[in-house]
This record gives structure tokens, sequence and C-alpha cells, in this order.
């Protein structure tokens, strides 16, 4: 049928005043009912922010017969004699849609294509877009995209894009997976929408293209696992969680149901088994559903399972390659028959499964278990490169799974001397943060002495220990704990690092003397090696002694790593020779490698190699310090350690000088006073007046001690930390005694005071003299 043009006109106030034979035949009204009426009225929705008068582009007219005519309106002003509108002329001129190129290409085009006005509304649809609504186009013209939809995060993505091509007139292109209203299944869409304009550039609607790209998109998945695999599959040295990490990569995106059996063997300390024939045992490890409470599961985790021979699993093992099951298989639907029957009561939900893989896991040529992955709910069948994809995934994990097993062992071989001899819980401390490795020796010759420690010190500081006991055994372990202890009993007396190992020296030598009846072979047996390191989060600094010890591994915040250069010096036993402290200040945010030499020392390879291997290690890009020591332990470590490893990080902070105040002290006891006062106001500025009183006190008590007992210079300083820490310096290298005075003496309360009051106290000698410090705690008492 010939299209009429349509054509209105109205006055400056939005009156109809002339109504076109082409307006009548598009909305069923005459000329007698429009005329005088506001144009407004015509409309089924009031336009927003612009006069009736004014409209211009599409806009929605309301039928005679109460239907909803889309239009697209242009305005055309009619000037009066000073220039001003005094009407408007507004037509409607569409293309022919039915016969031009242009619409015969819309119509026919194999991807979706959409109109909408600049409110979201429909204006017009082609076919294939009205096959995935599911209705006609003129069910959908002029209703407002949200009605057509249901309420869900896709729609209101899809929804919010439209609104921004409406708003900025930019194109946005983006993919979305989602389903449609006349498909049953979801697809990949990719989605391209722009804006339309008229021909002054105004942007009347905006027009969209949707691709189904759900096989590219399938494919895309596919290779997206295999990476998430490589990076989430094996994070720890454990054989369930990484079973449990396969299951949470299968779940739900590749399988509705997946389970990961093992061998006994594996996760015990048994050889593998010569042959795998008939039906066989397998232990639940993992499993994990898309369904809450996991109904499919019919073996619950840690219980053995006899699997027969004909079962898609025990098939698996014994070809030593993925099994793939469908509904409608004679040994698929009799092994989901024999589930179902041992299922508990209304959990045989096992009827539904129409597809499942069954995949070995096999590593170093040794097969370890199964790991089955179940589609219940998801539409397809597995395929050919599902099978591909899922030993692929299998092999990965089979390494991480017999990694961990591996690692299992060695855990279990020094779990009670990790229990009994090394920290159980690292100190709370501000200096540092820290993460740690200890791994035991899986050789015959024992467990070894490796130990490391983390001790916090005065004044915000912290020492940074790690050793190694010469030989393996009983008699190391009971050396590596006298070494603790008197590590700890030294590091309490705040010796520096090369002085607290000369001391060291002399307790090992005394040690294997008394053992061994000064037999100097003797002796030599029961040396040890250790590093002894000091951070000051205030100065920045790390002052480190060695006796015999691999120098640390330095790691920049700028990516860089290195050894840091030390005189090693002799190892704990030998005597005789002096130890150097090495001394370097570091940029916040450093981390500091400490180990032993189990983790560069190996028979088998070069210890500069290895060191080098362990400086690229720490500049791997990873969240945290524990991710951190695992890749040193997975890039460094040979794949059977002949010795223990201690691996310890520790990451520097900084005390910025808004947390440290320091005052010099004029010698004289009239100066306590502004001293004192000083402090408070201190205190005032951080937000600690609760802590002044006891500030007060802490710090006139000391000061004056200082002044009357000690040498100049002297000096004030207060850290806040987690705890509040006042220290007073002079250049005496005379410490105080703690005391009790009697009952008429003038003097000697003052410490006393000074210890009841604070939570700690103490002196340290230092290069010019010495320091006396107390804290207190910031913690209300409760």
């Amino acid at each position: 049928m010939e299209h009429v043009s349509a054509a209105a006109t109205t006055d400056a106030q939005g009156i109809v005043t002339g109504w076109s034979e082409g307006a009548r035949s598009l909305t069923g009204r005459t000329a007698e009912e429009v005329v005088g009426r506001p144009a407004r009225e015509l409309l089924a929705e009031d336009p927003p922010d612009r006069a009736v008068a004014e409209l211009a582009g599409t806009v929605v007219l309301r039928h005679r017969d109460g239907s909803a005519v889309p239009l697209v309106l242009r305005a055309h002003p009619l000037l009066g004699a000073d220039g001003v509108p005094n009407g408007y002329v507004i037509t409607e001129q569409p293309a022919d849609r039915e016969t031009s190129l242009a619409g015969l290409a819309f119509e026919q085009a194999s991807v979706s294509m959409s109109v909408f006005d600049t409110r979201q509304r429909y204006a017009r649809l082609n076919e294939t877009a009205c096959r995935v609504m599911g209705v006609p186009e003129e069910a959908l013209l002029g209703r407002p995209f949200p009605e057509t939809v249901e309420d869900a995060e896709h729609s209101r993505g899809f929804l919010s894009n439209l609104r921004q091509v409406a708003e900025s007139g930019r194109p946005v292109r983006y993919e979305s997976f989602t389903g449609a209203p006349s498909l049953n299944r979801e697809h990949a869409w990719s989605i391209e929408m722009w804006p339309v304009r008229d021909a002054s550039g105004k942007v009347t609607g905006t027009a969209l293209a949707a691709l189904d790209s759900t096989e590219q998109y399938w494919a895309r998945q596919r290779l997206a696992l295999l990476n998430e695999a490589a990076a989430g599959i094996g994070t720890t040295l454990d054989v369930v969680r990484t079973a449990e990490e396969l299951v949470e990569l299968l779940v739900p995106g590749y399988a509705d149901f997946a389970s990961v059996d093992l061998l006994d063997w594996v996760l015990g300390a048994d050889e593998p088994p010569t042959a795998l024939d008939g039906q066989v045992l397998l232990r639940r490890v993992a499993h994990g559903s898309a369904t809450e409470g996991t109904p499919e599961a019919a073996v619950r985790l840690g219980e053995a399972e006899v699997y027969p021979g004909y079962s898609p699993p025990a098939r698996a093992l014994r070809a030593g390659r993925a099994v793939l099951g469908q509904a409608g298989e004679p040994d698929f639907m009799r092994w989901v028959a024999e589930r179902n029957a041992r299922a508990p009561e209304g959990r045989s939900h096992r009827r539904g499964v129409h597809s499942m893989l069954a995949v070995p896991l096999r590593a170093r040529g040794t097969t370890l278990g199964v790991a089955v992955a179940v589609r219940i709910a998801h539409p397809d069948d597995y395929g050919d490169d599902d099978v591909v994809l899922a030993e692929e995934l299998a092999s990965r994990a089979a390494v991480c799974v017999d990694n961990a097993r591996r690692f299992a062992r060695e855990r279990t071989t020094a779990l009670a001397l990790q229990h009994t001899l090394l920290p159980r819980g690292l100190p709370g401390q501000a200096a540092v943060e820290v993460a740690h490795r200890y791994l035991p020796s899986g050789s015959l010759a024992g467990i070894g002495g490796d130990w490391f420690d983390v001790i916090p010190l005065s004044g915000s500081r912290v020492a940074l220990v790690v050793g190694d006991v010469v030989g393996h055994g009983i008699p190391s372990s009971a050396t590596m704990g006298r070494l603790c202890t008197a590590v700890r009993t030294l590091a309490d007396v705040d010796l520096p690092p090369d002085e607290l190992l000369t001391h060291l020296d002399d307790l090992v030598t005394h040690l294997a003397g008394d053992d061994s009846g000064d037999s100097e072979d003797e002796v030599a047996e029961l040396g040890a090696t250790c590093l002894y390191a000091v951070y000051d989060p205030v100065s920045r600094r790390l002052t480190l002694a060695s006796a015999g010890h691999p120098p640390p591994a330095l790691l920049l915040p700028d990516g860089t790593a290195r050894l840091v250069p030390l005189a090693a010096g002799p190892p704990l036993g030998v005597g005789g020779l002096p130890f150097e402290a090495t001394d370097l200040e570091l940029p916040e945010g450093a981390v500091v490698a400490l180990y032993t030499d189990g983790l560069v020392e190996d028979r088998d390879r070069d210890v500069d190699h290895a060191t080098d291997e362990l400086c690229r290690a720490l500049t791997a890009h990873v969240g945290t310090l524990d991710a951190l020591c695992d890749t040193v332990l997975k890039a460094v470590l040979p794949e059977e350690p002949s010795d223990d490893v201690a691996l310890l990080l520790a990451r520097t902070r900084a005390l910025g000088a808004d947390r440290v105040a320091t005052w010099d002290v004029t010698p004289d006891p009239a100066h306590v006073a502004v001293t004192r006062q000083a402090a408070t106001e201190q205190l005032t500025a951080w937000g600690l007046d609760e802590a002044a009183f006891v500030t007060e006190l802490v710090v006139s008590e000391l000061v004056t001690n200082a002044i009357r007992y000690g040498e100049p210079p002297i000096q004030l300083r207060l850290i806040r930390d987690q705890t509040l820490i006042c220290e007073v310096s002079d250049g005496s290298s005379t410490s105080p005694h703690l005391r009790r005075a009697h009952a008429f003496d003038e003097g000697g309360r003052g410490l006393l005071l000074v210890a009841q009051l604070t939570q700690r106290w103490g002196s340290r000698q230092t290069g010019s003299g010495k320091t006396i410090w107390a804290e207190q705690s910031l913690t209300p008492d409760l």
C-alpha cells in the first residue's frame, strides 16, 4: 500500500491548527477531532524537557483505536515578521521500508538488528530479532525495552548501554552471555550499538546488531580454563587442596558435578601398585556441585569406594585415557542405575545425568586416581573438544597432586619437630611483614637442624634469624633447640649482630666439648651456621652478620633482586675468628630473603646458578609474601631436596617522621620540665592524651637519671608504634639497675616506678653510650 505523507501545523503554544489526510491515515483521527486541541494530547507519553511544538525525532502517538504509533517527526518553524516562530509545520516522511534496498537488507539480515528511540522504546526490528524475541514486531513497537524482558542483570546491562549511547552519542561494543525469550539455552552475543542521527546531527535513536558468537565463546572459554588451571591448581603443597582446586575449576562452568578419587597409596606412604585389573578401590578426596549440598554425590568425602570394572572411572584407569559416557549407552546406564540404587533416599539426581567424562590422573608415568565430570542441567553433551581439554586439565592437576603428595610425606616426617622446636606463631610487630616455609628432608639421613626466628626488639626493631646445624638426627635437633633458645636470650640483651654471634660461637664450642670430650672432629661435626639481622624501621637500616651462612637475597621495590654482599665469617663452633657486621639502608617495601643452604645447594647443580634462580623467582609478580614463598620453593627447590630447607621472607616497613619525635636534652635539671612539656604536647598532637600522665612520669624519671648519672649528649625519643615507646640515650655505657629502696631512702624508686607503670622496659648499648627505653600499651585494659 502506498504510504501517504503526514503533516500537521501548530501555533506557538502547541495547539493544532492544521491536519493533513496523511495524518488522519496514520492516527485514525479526523481534522475535526484534532484541530484546536493541544498536540500533547495526541502523544502516548509526555516528551521530556521540550515543547510539543518543537518535537523532532522519534515519538509515539496514540492511535484512535488505542494502539501506539511510533513516528520520526521533523518540526519546521514558521517565522513572523519579527523573526520569531509563531507556529510549526510538523511532517513525517518515512522511506518505504518494504521495497527500499536498505529496508530489504535490514529485514533479511542474518544478525539480530533493532532500532530504539532515545527513550529506549522499540522503533524497528528485523526478522532475526523477532525470532530471537519470540514475538512479532507489532507486539514490541513503541514499548520500552524493560517491559519486554525479565528483570535480570544482563537485561539491566543491556538497558544501561542503550542509555549510554543515546546520551553520549558514542557507539558501544560489548559481549554478553545470556539467553533470549525464544531460545532454550544461553548464547554468547557480540553486540554493537551506535547512535542514529538526523540531518542536523542530532541523536534521534539507537541502533544495534547482535551476532551469535557461541562457538567462538566456548573456544575462548576452554583456552581461559587452561590458563586458569596453570595459575589456580597447585597453589599449595597439599594433596586434598589440589584436588579441590581442580573441582572448583570444573564446576559450574564445565560440569554440573565433578569429583576426584585417588588410589589409597597416594594418601599414605606405600608404593604404587604394579597393575590395575578388574574392580578398583578409590578414595573420594574432593567433589563439588552446581547445586547446594552436592546431592549428586553417592560417596562421602574420605570414604573408599569399589568401582566395578565396567564403570567409566575403572575403564579410564585401565586404559590410561579419558572415557566418554553418554545417556543411552549400556555401560553408562548400568553404572548410573547402580549409583542411584545406593544413593540416599531423595538424592537420586543422577537420573538426570546425560553426559560424563572420566579422566585418569597420571603424573611421571604413574596413575594416581581419576577425575569425573558430569553434566545434568547443562544442555550440551561432552564432545571431542571437551575430551582433549579434560585430559590436559587432568595432566596438569596430576603433576600438582604428585608434587603435593611428595611434600606431604616430607611435612609428616617433620611435624613433631615443627611443633616442638620451631616458632608456632610469629610475634606481632610493625617493623616487617613476614612469611616463612620450613620443609624437612625426606632422605634416609633423617631430620636436620634448620631453624628460623623473628624476635621483636626494643625501639620497634626486629631481629631476623636463620640457622642450620650440621648433620641430621636427634643430636642435630637437640642442638637446634639449644641454639634457638640461646639466640632469643642474647637478643633480649640487645647485642649487635657481630657480638651476638661471638657469644653464640662460644656456646656451640662448649656444647660440642661437653658432648664429645673435646675432640676437634666432634666439635666440627656439631657445628652450625647462622645469620642474624636487625632491622630498624625508624632509620630503615638493616645490620646483619653471618657465621658461615649463605648471604640473604634482597628484592627492591623497583623489581630488581640481588644477593647482599656479606662477609660470611667462620661457622659456629670453629672459634678463634671474628665476625664482621654489614650495615645497609633499605627502602620501604624491600623484601629480604633469608634461607638455609638446602634451598640452593644440591650435588647435581651449581650454587651460583641456584642463587640466580632465587633472585629471578623473587621478582615474580604475586599478591602476597605467602604466595612468593611458594613461588620461590617451586622455582628453586630441587625435585627431591637432600637437605632441610628454611625460608624466611621479610618485607620492610618504615616509621615516618610523623610517628617519631626526637629532642636534644640540655644536661641541666632545670630543663626536665621543658622536656616533659614537649613530650606532652607531642602526645596531644598524636591524639594520645590518655597516655600523657604515665609518659610524663617516665620522661621525667629517665631524663633526670640521664642528667644525674649519665654523660652528654642526652636525647629523648618518642615512637608511636603498636605501643608508645619512650627512649632516653646518653653518652655513658653504665647500665641502670632496678632495686627496691628502703623506707628512709630519698631515692632509688624511679626505675621501679617506671617498671610498674609501663608494659616493659630495658636498656641497650649503642656505639656512643646506652639507651634506656620503656613501652606503654596503647590498648585500653578491658
